[in-house]
């Protein structure tokens, strides 16, 4: 069976992995950060997630997919104080119910000491 590999966006800096590969009827993405279209990571929680959420969106769209087509969102933080809000923000961009399957944890760091968070996925992807 061929993978079909998603390259990180022209002008992104990113390490040497697939933004997302599908295999058969899965579309697995890989940990995505809170960076803006050139590459900046702003400060703030609510900024990150809504980079994280518009970039998985991007990637499920390239794919003929929607965020309805995911079955299991891992989600890391880097500080439990967002736990609450990041509820918030989720309800609001992976809704409405029923949600994919998640797990949520909180890590003593992630690769760049100024990213909060970081969210991978598995989608259904049809056809």
């Amino acid at each position: 069976m061929a993978i079909k590999h998603f390259p990180a966006p022209s002008g992104i800096k990113a390490p040497p992995l697939s933004f997302a590969a599908r295999s058969g009827d899965l579309l697995f993405i890989s940990g995505i950060p809170g960076f803006d279209a050139q590459g900046n990571l702003p400060d703030g929680f609510e900024a990150q997630f809504a980079n994280v959420v518009v970039n998985i969106k991007r990637i499920l769209s390239e794919a003929g997919a929607t965020m309805r087509d995911l079955v299991k969102v891992n989600v890391l933080l880097t500080r439990a104080a967002d736990v609450a809000t990041m509820n918030e923000l989720y309800a609001a961009a992976f809704g409405p119910a029923p949600y994919p399957a998640r797990t949520t944890c909180v890590v003593v760091a992630l690769p760049n000491p100024a990213m909060l968070i970081e969210i991978e996925a598995v989608a259904a992807v049809k056809g």
